[in-house]
């Protein structure tokens, strides 16, 4: 359709008034900039997340700033805490319409000093919190007919990997970019639209702890590099994130599933 009087108004297609979100890891960086940034366009938020008390810093920030919010501890990898998350938000928020997984860990360990307990605990928090919060949330989306939204952040390690020690990592960010696809294909006939985020390196409070440390010269060396490689010539902010998951969580991406939008500064055309 080309130009017309009954274009949807500007306004109208960021409005997130009447939906409910759940973000996962929602506490703190990308997810909390992503609870703002989908509060602030309406959106009633629950924030879960591992760690009570900084959800529930987070929720008051937001209640602050005038918005609706609500926060739950959640372990992304315990089914039984999962349903429960579901449950709770329905009651909470009415419906679940946005679900956004960002909950992650990203531990940085050599193949030959990694365990298989290290590695299955990435894969857990990574990719089968992303499979079990998307699992019993599309049930409330399904049964309700009026379609939804799902967010999973992936990573530029998905599609290449940038540096050592992070073999556990890339399979669970790869696992997440392969399932966002496989359930954009098999929920599109329930109207629910399912993609990826791939961000690069992003400031965050995760990012600057690895920073601390008897390895910390090594890793600001390899943090320069890496910048160095950016075709922005800097780190993103949370911010950046968020703004992308705001768009695909509105109807300005409404004929968008199954796809990745990679958030790296230009890191990968490098």
């Amino acid at each position: 359709m080309g130009l017309t009087q009954e274009s949807i108004p500007l306004k109208n297609l960021i409005n997130l008034a009447g939906k409910g979100a759940i973000v996962t890891g929602g506490a703190m960086g990308i997810g909390l900039a992503i609870s703002y940034r989908l509060a602030e366009a309406g959106a009633r938020v629950l924030i879960a997340d591992i760690n009570a008390s900084e959800a529930q810093k987070a929720s008051a920030k937001l209640k602050y700033y005038g918005y609706s919010a609500q926060f739950l501890k959640c372990d992304v990898t315990q089914e039984e805490d999962v349903k429960n998350m579901v449950t709770d938000a329905v009651s909470k928020l009415g419906s679940i319409d946005i679900l956004v997984n960002n909950a992650g860990v990203y531990p940085r360990k050599p193949l030959d000093e990694m365990t298989g307990e290290d590695f299955e605990r990435v894969i857990l928090v990574n990719l089968m919190g992303t499979f079990l919060c998307s699992r019993y949330t599309i049930r409330d989306m399904i049964e309700k007919r009026q379609g939804g939204c799902i967010i999973n952040i992936a990573s530029i390690e998905a599609v290449h990997p940038s540096s050592t020690g992070m073999s556990a990592y890339d399979a669970s960010k790869g696992g997440v970019l392969m399932l966002t696809k496989s359930m954009a294909r098999e929920l599109g006939p329930h109207s629910i639209r399912v993609n990826a985020i791939a961000p690069g390196s992003i400031k965050t409070q995760g990012i600057l702890s690895h920073m601390g440390g008897a390895q910390e010269k090594s890793q600001l060396k390899e943090l320069k590099s890496f910048i160095s490689r950016i075709a922005l010539g800097r780190m993103g902010d949370a911010d950046d994130i968020a703004r992308v998951a705001l768009f695909l969580a509105s109807d300005l991406a409404g004929y968008i599933t199954g796809d990745l939008i990679v958030v790296d500064g230009g890191y990968l055309v490098s």
